[in-house]
């Protein structure tokens, strides 16, 4: 199956920004309004594009796409909670290979960004204990993915202050942007193997969006080899 893998790849991030518009457009034809851009986080779907793109990647790898699930069948067992619904889950002769989850951030820069590190970090440790627990059989440890995407604009680039009222933060986040603090959260949940890889983008809503990739440790392109990585890995182990 070929794939132009560069061309997939922004037209994806492109439909972020028109799949958004859409759902806005959609909802409020039904009666359903959003304030500002809280209906950029509330629409969902728009992620679709990115997430058959990583769909259509792993089977190339030699993965089922039976054993693929993108739209449905996406809980998990946890361990501080029953469920939790993951974007992408790779599951082959009952056991759990690869789940990965695809967030973006498209307004109200801080508090998102707050919310997407909260979850990130409980969904990690929810899953890592439930596999401890033996929730997904005794296979080998799965691979955990997490891609993000801003919306790139100024404000994301401009540094943000920090409220220290008792005690100094960490010197890193120091007149960083959100830009930076994102950029610093995926590359930590890497390092402490919260999650086996990320990927931090910056796109532009426009008609023909920019992308840029900020770091060179959490690009698509390394992204994408981690998760063939894995892939090659459990194909061996069978």
């Amino acid at each position: 199956m070929p794939i132009d893998l560069d061309a997939r790849y922004r037209d994806a991030i492109q439909y972020i920004w028109t799949g958004r518009q859409q759902q806005r457009e959609k909802k409020s034809k039904a009666g359903k309004t959003d304030a500002g851009s809280r209906g950029d986080v509330t629409a969902g779907g728009h992620m679709a594009a990115l997430e058959l793109l990583v769909k259509d990647l792993l089977i190339k790898f030699g993965i089922e796409e039976s054993d693929i699930f993108t739209k449905q069948k996406l809980e998990l067992p946890g361990y501080f909670r029953s469920t939790k619904k993951w974007d992408l889950l790779v599951v082959s002769k009952q056991q759990l290979v690869m789940a990965i989850e695809f967030k973006s951030i498209g307004g109200s820069f801080g508090n998102n960004l707050n919310n997407r590190t909260e979850e990130a970090l409980g969904n990690a440790n929810d899953v890592w204990t439930a596999y401890r627990e033996g929730r997904f059989g005794k296979g080998p440890r799965p691979m955990l993915g997490y891609l993000f995407l801003l919306r790139d604009e100024p404000k994301v680039l401009q540094t943000v202050s920090n409220k220290e009222p008792h005690f100094a933060v960490d010197p890193v986040f120091q007149a960083a942007s959100y830009a930076k603090r994102a950029e610093i959260l995926c590359r930590r949940l890497v390092h402490e193997r919260l999650y086996d890889a990320a990927c931090l983008l910056l796109s532009t809503n426009e008609k023909a969006t920019r992308i840029t990739e900020p770091a060179n440790d959490l690009t698509f392109q390394r992204f994408v080899a981690s998760l063939r990585g894995h892939v090659v890995t459990f194909l061996d182990s069978q």
